[in-house]
């Protein structure tokens, strides 16, 4: 029997227009009235996410968790509170942010643990953050050290291409030791760092040892690279219809339905319900 659901929003759980659907929704009211735990498995920061809980019966919830920030942050729903911070060391992601603001191509993104800051901003993708409800601020210069005192939980880049995106990737590797990072691709738009070991699987199996889950009792759902993690953590990995080739290479269910056809509906009522 499976007691709980890690699940990804963008391009997954959600339509292409930011939208969760009235049958998503109501699977997954049924699933946590049946006692299993859905938990949303989020690159985005907790904030942004917060009417979408409210639909599905989970916001400001007690013992109901969601993980943002690709696990960087685990919390419980009441109150937001933080239950595990896994923050990167703040000279990393300096280092990391300063590779990005060297390329006028690259929005770059800092996550802090309630703030999202954008350094560079590209109309392309403040307008994709706010088809999703995504608050965030300007960073008016290039100064890192205005974080020092703050939980910096990821550092990522928008950028137009794969082959930008590949090419960020290595030069910040090319600055910063690879074995202190996490890097994965996210919605076809970013390249993603966070600190070595932290990905959305240990963030599961962590959420999972709190509640006395094991692995082989979860469920994921994603479509693109930063869901691998949480796909080989787990006990069931599932891709949905509109997922990338490895993400279903990975998947030991494939949806019939993509993101827009209510794929996680379908995998619920088929595993859950």
């Amino acid at each position: 029997m499976y007691k709980m659901i890690v699940c990804d929003l963008d391009e997954t759980l959600m339509n292409d227009d930011g939208s969760l659907s009235d049958k998503n929704a109501e699977a997954i009211h049924a699933a946590t009235k049946k006692g299993v735990y859905f938990v949303v498995n989020s690159g985005r920061s907790y904030t942004s996410f917060q009417n979408d809980l409210e639909k599905m019966n989970l916001r400001d919830k007690p013992k109901q968790y969601s993980i943002s920030y690709n696990g960087g942050l685990i919390l419980e729903n009441k109150d937001n509170r933080p239950i595990a911070v896994n923050a990167m060391p703040f000279d990393v992601a300096k280092a990391v942010f300063n590779v990005g603001a060297k390329n006028k191509n690259a929005s770059t993104h800092v996550y802090t643990q309630d703030v999202l800051y954008i350094y560079n901003p590209i109309k392309e993708d403040t307008d994709y953050l706010e088809n999703r409800g995504v608050s965030f601020k300007i960073m008016e210069n290039a100064d890192f050290d205005q974080f020092k005192d703050m939980n910096v939980m990821k550092v990522i880049m928008a950028l137009p291409t794969v082959e930008d995106r590949k090419a960020m990737k290595a030069a910040v590797e090319s600055q910063v030791d690879a074995s202190k990072l996490t890097v994965t691709f996210s919605s076809g738009r970013y390249v993603e760092f966070n600190p070595a070991g932290i990905d959305k699987g240990s963030a599961s199996v962590q959420l999972g040892e709190i509640l006395g889950i094991k692995p082989e009792e979860i469920i994921a759902a994603g479509d693109n690279s930063n869901d691998l993690p949480m796909l080989k953590a787990v006990g069931l990995p599932v891709s949905v219809a509109n997922g990338i080739d490895i993400v279903k290479e990975n998947a030991k269910y494939i949806t019939k339905a993509d993101n827009n056809h209510d794929a996680l509906a379908e995998v619920i009522n088929k595993f859950v319900l």
